[in-house]
């Protein structure tokens, strides 16, 4: 057998002719995006079965020659460095038949529930390459059912660390380790058949790249693999030379380090155009990890960057090719953008991740700007376990509850509605006949929030609210994996942001409470009730210049409500008839309206936070007025004011919004290519 490193191709060789290259580089997309079938139809997970997977294969050195056209956008940019990991780990102690698993954050993972399985491929004894299958485990032990505990403050309190271990030596299964694994976990049986599932999309993956060196022969097949990079790279820098040279810079927020008192935890992202090459310096984040699970390991920065990045030339494949181009500082270890061990990632996703890639978003907007978008909402997960009563040996369940949100809205268009989170735009929400077959958890609201697509002049997506009453269980708690209850889903060139992420418990009973978006382990009891909203996206241009009629078919639509008609956007609309949508706009109000919001909306920006507190605790004002007029931020449960998080939000909000407003800046014309 070949070692791993044994393989080099000899660069006087000449390329393949285009057609050959054409049909295998198109059969590698059709292999990934087999084995995606191939986990989707077999997986076990309720996470994974809402496609929260990807694919890739691998050269014999674990660079990616393809990855899945589907996958989830937090594992892109990663699965070479976890092939590269198992490689350097077992270097010639690789053979056929071998499968691993690694979910280590510290070694290129994202956390520690994405587990990716790995295997090489052979042919006639020779080591081609590898397949990787990775997934989304539900659970992976540790102190909270799912995974996710907001409160750890190390790995140890997140689940298990998988280093890269052998679990088929040589086509045996080997029991006891998949079995080890497996038992330190909430649903051993679920976590075998994902394991088991991840395997043979692997295998299929095989015997595909076999069937293919059998029909075009295995030194044409080797040969492809580097060609395949090659044209990824080269198409990459053709793109970018389009670009003049540059350097653009933005800065996002997570809420709040719990460690360090109220006030916003800096993302900033710096980017560099030079000729055909493009890099991103996140060295200036927040300079220290924060004392919760929302910090980010190398793996999970460089995904938001490759992620945010790609979504710019999407007719461009992706594999390592890219990387080549695209690359990252990310400063020292032991920031939260550049975690090290052990700090708790498990949250990464609703951390630096989203921060980063709504930031890349924002900066290519100004190269690009018939893509730009406002910021769009990202991953909420709320995760409630404990023992199900209604079953006689009391089995633990897990409600691992995620919702669809709005996306920001585009230069031209409003955004997109209850859809995939940015994250994950191909995620699927759990239908909730499963989710109530296993867990004892009543749907009680699944709706579209009115008023939850930020202004502009093009209007955000809406967020939606889902709430859940608990019955026939015992020692329940309730985690939630969030951010964005302070640093706002932010609109963009003048538009408006969303609303604030948070959790309330019997909402409108004499018990009712509110939870916020960062906590851990909360007790219920039977007959609670629980409900949240996802975000809507932000909007994009001023909203004094929508059009009313636009206005007016979104109070029609239920979208919007007539008081946010005529304060967000100055359109003042009256009922007819609500029961036949009949409305009609006051035009010489409208006209007087959006004159004096136009007057005053720049000093309300400059109102004493304390007094609009004080007016939002005693209900003359509500949340939408707090950030949409004067841009305060207050603990949304008690109405006490944050007086760090309010000043660096208004800030931003002057950064993104106000010149927009005032003539400073303009939107840029689309330049369509």
């Amino acid at each position: 057998m070949k070692g791993v490193h044994e393989m080099p191709l000899d660069s006087k060789e000449t390329v393949l002719d285009p057609v050959t290259f054409e049909v295998l580089k198109n059969a590698y997309v059709n292999i990934v995006d087999q084995m995606a079938e191939q986990i989707l139809r077999t997986c076990y997970s309720f996470v994974i079965y809402s496609r929260d997977f990807s694919s890739a294969l691998c050269d014999p050195t674990g660079d990616t020659v393809m990855q899945g056209s589907g996958d989830i956008a937090a594992h892109v940019g990663t699965l070479h460095y976890t092939a590269k990991a198992v490689i350097s780990k077992f270097t010639d102690d690789i053979h056929p038949g071998d499968v691993f698993v690694v979910n280590d954050v510290y070694q290129g993972g994202t956390h520690f529930n994405d587990t990716r399985i790995f295997a090489p491929m052979f042919y006639e004894g020779e080591l081609l390459g590898f397949a990787q299958a990775n997934g989304h485990w539900a659970d992976v032990g540790g102190a909270v059912p799912g995974s996710f505990n907001v409160s750890a403050l190390d790995h140890m309190a997140e689940g298990l660390r998988i280093t890269p271990v052998r679990v088929y030596s040589k086509g045996e299964y080997l029991s006891d380790v998949a079995e080890l694994i497996a038992n330190n976990t909430r649903a051993p049986n679920d976590i075998i058949g994902d394991l088991q599932a991840q395997t043979e999309a692997c295998r299929l993956a095989e015997r595909e790249v076999q069937r293919l060196c059998d029909k075009y022969g295995v030194v044409t097949v080797k040969k492809s693999f580097k060609e395949v990079q090659d044209y990824v790279e080269v198409m990459t820098r053709e793109r970018i030379k389009e670009i003049p040279n540059g350097t653009w810079e933005t800065t996002d927020y997570i809420d709040v380090d719990p460690a360090a008192g109220e006030g916003l935890i800096p993302i900033r992202v710096k980017m560099e155009i030079r000729d055909d090459t493009v890099h991103y310096d996140l060295s200036n984040s927040h300079p220290k990890t924060i004392a919760s699970f929302l910090n980010c390991c190398y793996g999970g920065a460089f995904a938001a960057i490759v992620a945010g990045t790609k979504m710019q030339s999407p007719d461009i494949p992706l594999n390592s090719g890219f990387y080549r181009v695209v690359t990252v500082d990310l400063g020292p270890e032991g920031t939260v953008v550049n975690a090290d061990w052990p700090t708790p990632v498990a949250g990464f996703c609703s951390g630096p991740f989203e921060k980063i890639m709504n930031s890349v978003f924002e900066l290519w907007a100004e190269i690009l700007p018939e893509r730009a978008m406002a910021c769009t909402f990202n991953l909420e997960y709320l995760l409630i376990g404990g023992r199900d009563t209604r079953e006689q040996d009391k089995p633990y369940f897990m409600w691992y509850d995620w919702m669809v949100g709005g996306w920001g809205a585009r230069n031209g268009r409003d955004g997109w509605s209850a859809t995939g989170p940015v994250f994950g735009v191909q995620l699927g929400t759990q239908p909730f006949e499963g989710q109530e077959r296993l867990s004892p958890v009543l749907t009680t609201g699944h709706e579209l929030v009115t008023d939850s697509g930020g202004p502009g002049e093009f209007r955000g997506g809406m967020g939606v609210e889902k709430g859940g009453t608990l019955y026939a269980c015992e020692r329940t708690v309730v985690s939630y994996c969030c951010d964005r209850e302070r640093s706002v889903t932010w609109g963009l060139w003048g538009g408006l942001p969303s609303i604030p992420h948070g959790v309330w418990v019997n909402p409108g009973e004499d018990n009712e409470r509110y939870l916020g978006s960062l906590f851990s382990g909360v007790t219920l009891d039977q007959g609670d009730t629980v409900t949240r909203p996802s975000a809507g996206g932000g909007g994009l241009g001023d909203p004094l210049k929508r059009d009313v009629y636009s206005v007016l078919d979104d109070v029609e639509q239920g979208y919007v409500s007539i008081e946010r008609a005529e304060k967000d956007y100055g359109v003042v609309i009256k009922e007819l008839d609500a029961d036949l949508y009949k409305y009609e706009i006051d035009q010489k109000e409208t006209d007087s309206t959006r004159k004096e919001i136009s007057e005053k909306r720049i000093s309300w920006l400059q109102e004493d936070p304390s007094v609009i507190a004080e007016r939002y605790r005693k209900k003359e004002l509500n949340k939408f007025d707090l950030l949409r007029r004067y841009a305060v931020i207050v603990d949304w449960g008690s109405g006490v004011l944050l007086e760090n998080t309010t000043k660096e939000f208004r800030a931003m909000f002057n950064r993104r919004t106000v010149p927009y407003w005032n003539g400073t800046k303009v939107i840029p014309s689309p330049n369509f290519r």
